[in-house]
């Protein structure tokens, strides 16, 4: 039996099992299972063929996700003025689109990938290699048509799960090995699943020895994500769009479903200036400018960088030598104890600080 033969098994055999107390601990360890083979397969060359050289650009990747013929390819010309071949039918991409928007002085590159189908992550339509490239992004932006929005999104989100794509934060869970001992458990909050279960799970991956840390509501996923130690966490935003082609009652069925959507129409032109907001403000941006040793700073073309930045970025943005010379920084701003502070490359920077870098 091969691998994908071996998931659907285990998949089917977690849908039929009822979910109660006594069997919390069979299926806790049947997902565990389903995620090391979810690693197998995903790791194996098989069906993968040519991945997708895209190199990152600009301040941030924003990744366009939706099913095909949904008017992703339409979108990114709107946003970028990107030429891309846009038509009324579907899989008109066939390979990954790059474009530029220009917004608030950033630059955040837009990614049209190929239309993804139910499936992907295990390598239909090319599915994995589109969603390794979103991997990769800053942002996923999901495209959805109004008239199937809630089944394409279940869908969407499931192929990106089995990549191993996650919303959110990592979850606050931290397993120290040890050679003898067993296994100790620590939570600062009431555990809500059973103890046995933890370990069960953890002996699954082969750990009969450690110290297991908990500091926020625990569940088999969020267990079994740490244990896996390959999620990669993307914030997401959701544009539905043909919006022009939907009476108000279905708009208004849709808000109800869906927190914080943009409702656009990429053809029309309709909600593309709410929707490049709406990326920029997920993109969680600070504006920092330089300034020379003695001189004035540029306020006119601030560096654009992620939140939680460090001097580190700035030193990569502005050039590599300038890690490797690295002496110390002046900052002024919110960031700083006091104008000019002098600080190291750790050193974490806020929204319009003011940063001088001086090299030996």
């Amino acid at each position: 039996m091969g691998i994908l033969e071996k998931i659907k098994e285990i998949e089917e055999e977690i849908r039929k099992t009822q979910y109660n107390k006594a069997t919390e601990k069979h299926i806790g360890i049947l997902k565990a299972k389903l995620a090391k083979l979810r690693r197998a397969l995903l790791s194996s060359k098989k069906g993968g063929g040519h991945g997708f050289s895209i190199s990152k650009s600009g301040d941030a990747t924003v990744a366009l996700i939706g099913f095909p013929s949904v008017g992703k390819s339409t979108l990114l010309a709107k946003l970028t003025n990107a030429e891309t071949k846009a038509a009324g039918y579907a899989f008109t991409t066939l390979s990954v689109v790059p474009g530029m928007l220009l917004y608030k002085k950033a630059r955040i590159q837009i990614l049209d990938l190929p239309g993804i189908i139910e499936g992907a992550a295990y390598g239909k339509g090319r599915g994995k290699e589109v969603i390794s490239v979103a991997r990769n992004a800053d942002l996923l932006l999901i495209l959805l048509e109004p008239f199937n929005a809630e089944k394409h999104f279940k869908a969407i989100m499931k192929e990106l799960k089995a990549m191993a794509i996650r919303h959110g934060k990592r979850p606050e869970i931290y397993v120290e090995r040890k050679h003898k001992g067993g296994i100790a458990l620590f939570y600062s909050k009431h555990l809500s699943v059973d103890e046995e279960l933890v370990k069960s799970i953890l002996n699954e991956y082969g750990i009969h020895n450690a110290n297991v840390i908990i500091r926020e509501e625990v569940t088999p996923e969020k267990l079994i994500d740490v244990l896996e130690n390959n999620r990669v966490y993307i914030p997401y935003i959701v544009a539905i769009n043909k919006i022009d082609m939907c009476d108000e009652e279905l708009l208004n069925k849709l808000r109800l479903k869906f927190k914080d959507v943009v409702f656009i129409s990429a053809e029309k032109g309709i909600g593309i200036e709410e929707l490049k907001e709406a990326i920029f403000n997920s993109l969680n941006f600070i504006r920092v400018y330089t300034k020379p040793l003695g001189g004035e700073p540029d306020l006119d073309e601030p560096m654009m960088l992620r939140r939680g930045a460090t001097i580190r970025e700035v030193c990569l943005k502005l050039h590599r030598d300038l890690l490797k010379n690295f002496k110390y920084a002046l900052v002024w701003g919110k960031s700083a104890k006091f104008p000019g502070q002098r600080v190291g490359l750790d050193h974490k920077l806020e929204d319009e600080d003011i940063v001088t870098i001086v090299s030996r």
